[in-house]
């Protein structure tokens, strides 16, 4: 069944981001961290898979995305690049990488850009950082913003509620996503947003809107992977929804190997030189 939903091979490109836009198609979009994944991701049809600093809590187990470094996302960035041959591949600039200073930033983005073998890099944050991602861009680096609840200013937000309620930080966000528009992101990601605020956003700007908790409205939609195939334990927001139920299944999986090894069941006859 692999690639049953790809209509054609042709490697996605920011170029294709907005012309999906343009042509009402919407834009599918998953996390991966690792070589296995990202294959399986990749020949299912996605359109774009992620490197998170989400990494930071699915593949270390940190509380948040804060601690994760440069060095630890271009090995997990590398790793899905390495079996991506479809998808547009975007990895995030980690917390600390880009917020010292616009040289800092560049030095940063260029290292994992070459390192790491990604297509383009997401930055998270509007106005306050829009000289850093002018400079990216007229480096030749594909950015995509990330507006609305940005996970590494949790301790700032006092945690991971829904943004942009009250008028002021809602007309806050739409200054922000129309200056990364007018500054050339290729997309802007839009993270627990009312519904109506990111269709109104995505209206208002040329380039893709990518949601997580924003709605159908926006010009498409990204999940960690681990979270909609149902591995992640304890963590179910209003947003999510299970499209398989992996972490079950190999769990059941071990229980079967190991009662297999206990009874000296396995290997059997064939299974043995």
């Amino acid at each position: 069944m692999a690639g049953y939903l790809i209509t054609d091979n042709k490697k996605i490109t920011t170029k294709r981001f907005l012309e999906m836009k343009q042509q009402g198609e919407k834009i599918a979009m998953l996390t991966a961290y690792d070589y296995t994944m990202a294959s399986i991701i990749d020949a299912a049809g996605v359109d774009c898979v992620l490197i998170g600093d989400s990494a930071s809590n699915v593949m270390i187990g940190n509380a948040t995305t804060l601690p994760i470094t440069v060095e630890q996302m271009i090995y997990h960035a590398r790793c899905v690049s390495n079996a991506v041959k479809r998808a547009l591949v975007l990895c995030d600039m980690p917390f600390g990488s880009y917020q010292l200073s616009r040289e800092d930033a560049l030095r940063n983005a260029c290292r994992m850009m070459k390192e790491s073998g990604v297509d383009a890099l997401k930055l998270e944050g509007g106005i306050e950082i829009l000289d850093t991602i002018k400079g990216l861009i007229q480096a030749g680096i594909p950015v995509c913003g990330h507006l609305g609840l940005t996970p590494q200013s949790v301790h700032q937000f006092g945690g991971y509620g829904v943004r942009a309620q009250e008028e002021a930080e809602a007309n806050k966000l739409i200054s922000d996503a129309q200056a990364l528009d007018e500054a050339g992101c290729f997309a802007i990601v839009l993270e627990k947003v009312p519904a109506a605020l990111a269709e109104k956003v995505t209206k208002m700007v040329k380039c893709p809107t990518i949601g997580i908790g924003a709605g159908n409205g926006t010009d498409g939609q990204v999940l960690v992977s681990t979270d909609a195939m149902g591995m992640t334990q304890g963590f179910k927001p209003k947003f999510l929804r299970y499209f398989a139920q992996i972490g079950e299944a190999i769990t059941d999986g071990v229980g079967d190997y190991v009662r297999a090894v206990k009874d000296q069941s396995f290997p059997n006859q064939d299974e043995s030189y």
